[in-house]
């Protein structure tokens, strides 16, 4: 059983080869029509189960629009709409699932949850994110990197802003897959513990509170909202983020030519400027794309037709 919950699941060794195969299969499908089946149809008849307690844009249409180009469909459950948010537990809704799906990919707000639905399907599942990981989102970073500068290990990266979700699976993907990683985040915002012991067995990741410090020759510079799904109205947040904002003037430290990476939405005038978000070094809209490409090569990883 091939869950994937964290970039761990799969491994450096089972990271390279998804990354392989989604730009393989990008580029096979160039100039194609979004809806055309890719010719090998390597999910003929498959059903992808895709349960939605938190609101998406780029996770829904990316996994359906995946499904589709791989010869398979999608069963959307949204917990309003479902037994889920009336009770039901999540070990009773992962064997219904399994029943009916070939696999399950789950978008929530708790971590355990979709932990606790592995324990109980039997067929694969995938994080299409949590409170304390992206994994997804990190397929796609990584996959735009390489496709913008050609390497991934040994390439620098900084990260500026909130140490979230986003954040512990960027230095999940560092630990993994041998690239340099600084992290600066406020006092009081910094990742997950856990993540930052693993960081600890590698010299190249650093962690610190300085944005300036952190993106200083950076080849690749991340950020994400400073105000996640669910804490709006922080202001007391907002406040500890003064002078985090990833700006023309900030970008100018990083190295020449630097890739500029957000996962979106985006807050434009808060943790981007307008300026850089749509400058020439943002690659937001290719690493956008490529939630679609990665994780069509995620899915077929899960499903067994990925050595």
């Amino acid at each position: 059983m091939r869950h994937f919950l964290n970039l761990s699941d799969a491994g450096g060794e089972g990271i390279a080869a998804i990354l392989g195969e989604a730009m393989e299969r990008k580029e096979k499908r160039a100039g194609w029509p979004k809806g055309r089946v890719d010719a090998d149809r390597p999910l003929d008849g498959a059903v992808l189960a895709m349960v939605f307690e938190k609101s998406s844009t780029r996770t829904r249409m990316s996994f359906d629009l995946a499904m589709r180009q791989l010869g398979g469909s999608v069963i959307v459950l949204e917990s309003a709409s479902s037994q889920l948010g009336r009770g039901e537990t999540i070990a009773d809704t992962a064997r219904v699932l399994s029943r009916f799906a070939d696999a399950i990919m789950i978008r929530t707000d708790h971590h355990e949850k979709a932990v606790e639905l592995t324990e109980h399907a039997t067929v694969p599942v995938i994080n299409g994110l949590t409170d304390f990981s992206h994994p997804c989102q990190l397929l796609a970073d990584m996959q735009t990197v390489i496709e913008h500068r050609a390497k991934l290990a040994g390439s620098r990266w900084a990260w500026i802003g909130d140490g979230n979700n986003v954040c512990n699976s960027l230095i999940e993907a560092a630990a993994l897959m041998h690239f340099g990683l600084a992290v600066a985040t406020p006092s009081q915002f910094e990742p997950d513990v856990g993540m930052c012991a693993l960081a600890a067995t590698r010299d190249d990741i650093y962690f610190g509170q300085s944005p300036g410090e952190a993106i200083d020759g950076a080849e690749v510079v991340v950020t994400d909202t400073w105000v996640s799904m669910g804490q709006e109205g922080d202001e007391y947040r907002e406040e500890a983020f003064a002078g985090f904002q990833v700006d023309e003037a900030l970008m100018a430290r990083a190295a020449p030519g630097a890739t500029f990476l957000h996962c979106l939405p985006a807050h434009r005038g808060e943790e981007v400027s307008d300026a850089v978000i749509d400058g020439p070094q943002s690659a937001v809209w290719d690493e956008a794309e490529n939630r679609l490409h990665a994780q069509k090569a995620l899915l077929l990883w899960a499903m067994g037709k990925l050595a």
